[in-house]
């Protein structure tokens, strides 16, 4: 089959997860060597998009050949254009991969909801992918991410670029080291209070669409809604249900990531939510999860507790904080891992914090240095290396993450997790919420 399959034979051609039938691999169009240039399109180029692309062009291997927005201006696909302006540029990603022979690979930094339909078309065609965290809209759609870079035999990277900082590679090396003994529990939270709509109604009424928009594209797979000006695009869509993932989703893939590294857990056995009651569009910005996940030789037992909270102002509760001096106060944002030898914490984007039991206070730690995680991506599209949020981690780590949304849904219930037959045998009533439905049109082959 050629590595110039058509994009809309692609969309049709994926596989579901778990099916009986595989799809052979695609021959990738242009075996990349390391003096060859790996030539790269961006599908969404403002907010975080613009980070992602300007970090992977960092390299000098690397040539931007196309650019795609829906949205015209300036922030977006301006701002792009004029820093690269002999790339190609497009306002509908469906197009851009339609006219791919001059792309190897494909950053991926659009909202949560469109993640999966553009990185799956654009594996299923050999493209190599860069995707912005959390890797996908749906449990479901993770495990797909997954299973189709694994089938296609693409080079991929999650965007949570925090795993490559100093900070939490300093940290896994730490628990590797066993500075802290075995892990006895977990605690990670989120306490900042989210800038995105929460716990309200979705306003009547619409607004003029602005000339720069593409409104219909931008809404892609996601049901139709009128425009509001501010209230989706650019930022905003992070709140509602039907486009992110609220703040567990949101933040989840970043602070899990070292717990998952440092422990290298796998996928949970079973979870329980604390929350209020969902608004119908939106999501709430108080939730706690209790995990339960299998032990592992960095563990004290068969099995692990791993707790997070997200609310305003909160942080683990006063059993947690009794391992820690008095005079030290937890971060905004972390994890806290408790070990028979000592205490870890991992702030959010900080260097951790090392407590031995028989130390007395924190001690000197030997930091790690920094890798680039976007010039890593490139580095091993051209055979050199190989990424560290590949698909086949980064995927579970996501679906564990939008585990623990699906269990928000449902509060105080018990959700046993069979990973291997994607079901929730004790609780089959949140099943449904592991995929969801798609705009006609715009389904993929598995629905």
């Amino acid at each position: 089959m050629s590595g110039h399959i058509h994009r809309r034979q692609a969309i049709k051609s994926i596989a579901v997860a778990g099916a009986a039938v595989a799809l052979p691999a695609l021959s990738y169009s242009r075996v990349l060597g390391a003096n060859d240039r790996f030539r790269v399109a961006s599908v969404g180029t403002g907010g975080k998009g613009w980070s992602d692309l300007v970090g992977v062009a960092a390299s000098p291997a690397v040539q931007v050949t196309a650019l795609c927005n829906i949205d015209s201006s300036e922030p977006h696909l301006g701002r792009a254009a004029e820093k690269y302006p002999t790339a190609k540029t497009y306002v509908d990603w469906r197009k851009l991969l339609d006219n791919s022979s001059d792309v190897d690979g494909v950053i991926v930094s659009t909202p949560d909801f469109m993640h999966a339909p553009v990185s799956l078309a654009a594996m299923q065609l050999g493209k190599h992918v860069f995707c912005q965290k959390p890797l996908t809209h749906t449990v479901l759609e993770s495990r797909q991410m997954n299973e189709a870079a694994k089938r296609n035999k693409v080079v991929t990277q999650m965007g949570n670029q925090i795993q490559s900082h100093s900070a939490y590679r300093t940290a896994v090396a730490l628990v590797h080291a066993g500075e802290i003994g075995k892990v006895k529990e977990v605690h990670s939270w989120q306490a900042g209070t989210p800038s995105w709509p929460r716990n309200i109604d979705r306003p009547a009424g619409k607004d003029a669409v602005p000339e720069t928009v593409a409104w219909d594209l931008w809404q892609g797979v996601a049901p139709r809604r009128p425009y509001k000006s501010g209230l989706y695009h650019a930022f905003n869509w992070r709140g509602w249900q039907d486009y992110g993932t609220g703040q567990l989703g949101d933040f989840g893939c970043h602070i899990l990531d070292p717990v998952f590294k440092s422990l290298e857990l796998t996928a949970p056995l079973q979870l329980t939510a604390e929350a209020p009651p969902l608004k119908p569009d939106t999501w709430t910005d108080s939730a706690t999860v209790r995990y339960v996940f299998p032990g592992t030789k960095y563990t004290s037992g068969d099995t692990i507790n791993v707790t997070w909270y997200d609310a305003a102002g909160i942080r683990p509760p006063a059993e947690v904080t009794a391992h820690l001096p008095k005079s030290y106060s937890l971060p905004n944002a972390g994890s806290v891992l408790i070990g028979e030898k000592g205490t870890l914490v991992i702030p959010h984007v900080s260097m951790p914090k090392l407590f031995p039991n028989d130390a007395g206070g924190e001690v000197a730690i030997q930091e790690v240095p920094d890798v680039d995680h976007y010039v890593q991506w490139a580095d091993a599209a051209r055979g050199e290396g190989e990424t560290t949020s590949a698909f086949d981690y980064s995927g579970p780590l996501t679906e564990t993450v939008l585990l623990g949304v699906v269990g928000i849904r449902f509060p105080g219930q018990l959700l046993k997790w069979n990973a291997k037959e994607m079901k929730i045998p004790n609780f089959s009533q949140a099943e449904p919420w592991l995929t969801k439905s798609y705009a006609k049109g715009w389904e993929p082959a598995w629905v």
